[in-house]
């Protein structure tokens, strides 16, 4: 069945500008999910949602020809949901974490826990159940990693707990002498029950904790949530609102991409580079919090509009500094492309050709080096992208290169909007005051973080708390792709590998 044909039976889907709502049948979710491929497009998120006494509702967001569209199935009881990870790879794990939060099963064949790893009692899905009285002793379940036989091959086993300061997740290596065979993840350590923790609040609060469940996309997960809320409160934030959220936006992709930029360097035995790059993230912090009170814009954004204004001197500086800002990152690229050690280590490490990353459904700054141009401020544009068109970057080396290329490229286009942005700020008020939300009503806000799109799912209760709230981040779709990236790489080139994706493990356990 032709995507069209699915399209034009579709609604407007409250939320994010230029997103459709389909309801479908069982016996037409792996059709829809066929019809979306063959039309090149691509699983943005997959959740679930069933409250005691009702029927369970499952959803997914997809993204095809220039159109955002949204999926409901009503399930029938005792039914499972038709599996569709041999369509898109990316769903299997996100269809694993629907179970354990919901009890929603699926078809899937892989239905080992993703997300419940000790002291949950065996049959508690906590977006559903009331946590019973925990037993004396730790339910420990046992993980069935893949195995791969063959002369020579054994296992290396890295995580959860690293040498360094980061989050933790579990790495299964299968080499033979220090070559990679296979890699297999094991994430979840670090869930922390936001899914639940947002059924406790007021809708009109739930920003806050919107803006904690990544620290790095802090702006990007707080926009989409207010997004989805303002659907629903029927709310549209004045135009110079809207700029400062995009201005904000455009900072912090600049802070992640200036210190990512530095530790791929380090990582790649060249410390100067972590030096340089440090002392101008330092310098963009300072620049931030003299300009919006805070170095990191964890709470810049929220319903109506943003909390505060920022002062003509202060965007002045801003732009100001943003100019000087490209120039100095200008002079370090030239640096890293002339290092020969540098190349050596980049080049042709952690490849994901343009093809496989497709296939896998890669997204976001590691989607668009594969060769994958989906950019949502361009493609599904939130105003004031829509006049601001920023240009896209896309490369098709694929390996770390490519990526190290698309944050360079990115990162000189963000000091152009920011600058832009500062000097052209609309007159008027920085927020208005949203009404009351539109109960048992589904909202999306679809926002492009740094990483990638940032996708949030909201529906308020007629109390006006927040009833489900499922935060998506891209790393759903990235995490699995760097299984492939490292096969056939050595051991040691891993770090590099995983630094290059950087993907989240918070905003991803949840």
């Amino acid at each position: 069945m032709p995507l069209h044909s699915w399209i034009a039976r579709a609604t407007p889907q409250a939320g994010a500008d230029g997103l459709l709502a389909l309801r479908v049948g069982r016996d037409e979710w792996r059709v829809l999910a066929e019809s979306v491929t063959g039309a090149r497009g691509w699983l943005a998120a997959l959740w679930a949602d069933r409250q005691p006494g009702c029927q369970a509702r499952v959803y997914a967001a997809y993204h095809a020809e220039g159109q955002g569209l949204v999926a409901t199935l009503a399930m029938e009881a005792e039914l499972a949901c038709p599996g569709i990870e041999d369509i898109f790879p990316s769903a299997a794990r996100m269809q694993r974490a629907m179970t354990d939060l919901t009890g929603v099963a699926t078809t899937a064949s892989d239905s080992r826990p993703w997300l419940r790893h000790s002291t949950w009692p065996e049959n508690y899905h906590p977006l559903v159940d009331t946590l019973p009285e925990l037993p004396g002793a730790a339910v420990v379940d046992r993980y069935e990693f893949v195995r791969v036989e063959g002369d020579g091959v054994h296992e290396i086993a890295v995580g959860p707990v690293h040498a360094g300061i980061i989050e933790p997740g579990h790495f299964r290596f299968s080499v033979v002498g220090e070559k990679v065979l296979r890699l297999e993840e094991r994430l979840g350590y670090t869930h922390k029950g936001i899914e639940r923790l947002f059924t406790d609040l007021r809708a009109e609060n739930g920003n806050r904790l919107a803006a904690r469940i990544c620290g790095d996309s802090a702006v990007a997960f707080s926009w989409a949530y207010c997004q989805a809320f303002e659907a629903l409160a029927g709310c549209v934030p004045p135009a110079r609102a809207a700029y400062l959220r995009a201005l904000y936006l455009e900072i912090e992709r600049i802070q992640n991409h200036l210190g990512d930029l530095g530790a791929l360097g380090n990582d790649a035995g060249f410390a100067f580079g972590l030096a340089q790059f440090s002392i101008l993230k330092e310098r963009w912090l300072r620049v931030t919090e003299a300009a919006c009170g805070q170095r990191y814009l964890m709470d810049a954004i929220e319903p109506g509009g943003t909390r505060v204004d920022l002062l003509p001197d202060a965007a002045k500086s801003v732009a100001s500094h943003a100019s000087s800002l490209a120039i100095d990152v200008r002079d370090l690229r030239e640096i890293y492309d002339e290092h020969a050690g540098v190349r050596d280590r980049f080049f042709g490490a952690g490849e994901v050709k343009p093809s496989l990353a497709r296939r896998l459904g890669l997204t976001g700054i590691a989607g668009r080096a594969s060769g994958q141009e989906f950019d949502s401020r361009i493609d599904l544009p939130t105003p004031p992208y829509d006049v601001l068109h920023p240009a896209r970057v896309v490369h098709h080396g694929g390996d770390v290169a490519a990526r190290v290329a698309v944050r360079f490229d990115e990162l000189q286009e963000s000091c152009r909007l920011v600058a832009q942005i500062a000097r052209t700020l609309p007159e008027g008020s920085h927020r208005c005051e949203p009404g009351p939300a539109s109960p048992d009503t589904l909202a999306v806000g679809w926002i492009e973080g740094w990483r990638g799109p940032v996708i949030v799912a909201l529906e308020v209760a007629p109390d006006g708390r927040v009833r489900r709230c499922h935060p998506h981040d891209p790393s759903w779709q990235n995490w699995p792709a760097l299984e492939h990236a490292v096969i056939g790489n050595i051991v040691p080139d891993f770090p590099l590998i995983n630094k290059s994706f950087n993907l989240s493990y918070s905003g991803h356990d949840l």
